[in-house]
């Protein structure tokens, strides 16, 4: 296992560190009430997931 010789420097570890980035994630349309849900999971509109209700609503239409 690799052992450092020497500390590193705050600027070189927060340099190093402000390369590790996040990506926003993929939202789809729901083929049944056309709301943004995330990709391979159940509608929170409308419940539906690969033409299937599996869930109840989380959110009604009204609420916005």
């Amino acid at each position: 296992m690799a052992v450092p010789k020497r500390k590193m420097s705050r600027s070189n570890t927060r340099a190093r560190r402000s390369q590790w980035k996040t990506t926003a994630a993929n939202t789809a349309t729901c083929p049944q009430c056309k709301a943004l849900k995330l990709q391979h999971t159940a509608c929170p509109s409308c419940g539906a997931y690969n033409g299937r209700q599996y869930v109840e609503a989380l959110r009604t239409e009204h609420e916005g």
